[in-house]
């Protein structure tokens, strides 16, 4: 159950950076002094990353397991989000949506694939309702941190640390989560040896 409520977790931590972009922006591209259409770039660079990350999850998660390549992917996203946090240029944010791109991808690829494996059907929609939750905060969180005077870079910020703390907490519960990965791939080998 513990594993089930983490995973939960990764899923809102996965949905808060993907509606920031969009809610911030406004008051991005002004600080950034850029035309309001370089947010597609840096969009699609997130994106991109995005793609490649779970073209590529399956290989990453049969060396690593799921929950390590889940961690380093938290890792990621929350270091990208500090960075953009503390981004004094535009062209930073090119380099910085690469992490946050690969590392959303990474976590959505495999906890996808290790509830499917691990949980009952109903986990899944569950599993996708959190993402809901994280992407539909995400704008709230920039919305009461601007009115509070920090403004889009203190939201970032502040998202970053709540990633930060999802990696300890991820961190925590790692050897327990690769017990259950472990078992797991166990019994499916004795059944497959079984037939």
């Amino acid at each position: 159950m513990l594993i089930l409520a983490l995973i939960y977790l990764a899923f809102i931590s996965l949905g808060l950076p993907d509606s920031l972009l969009g809610s911030s922006w406004p008051l991005m591209h002004l600080e950034f002094a850029v035309p309001v259409d370089r947010a597609g770039i840096v969009s699609m660079i997130i994106s991109g990353g995005t793609i490649i990350s779970s073209l590529f999850s399956h290989r990453v998660i049969k060396r690593y397991g799921t929950a390590k390549v889940t961690v380093a992917s938290v890792a990621m996203t929350a270091v990208a989000l500090l960075g953009f946090s503390l981004s004094l240029r535009f062209h930073w944010l090119f380099f910085l949506a690469v992490p946050l791109g690969l590392g959303a991808g990474a976590v959505d690829a495999g906890l996808n694939e290790f509830v499917a494996e691990h949980y009952a059907a109903k986990h899944m929609n569950w599993l996708h309702c959190f993402w809901g939750v994280g992407a539909m905060l995400g704008p709230m969180l920039i919305a009461v941190f601007t009115r509070l005077g920090g403004g889009w870079r203190s939201g970032y910020f502040n998202i970053s640390l709540v990633q930060f703390a999802l990696v300890l907490t991820l961190l925590a519960a790692l050897g327990k989560w690769t017990e259950m990965e472990h078992s797991k791939s166990r019994q499916h080998s004795a059944t497959k040896e079984g037939t």
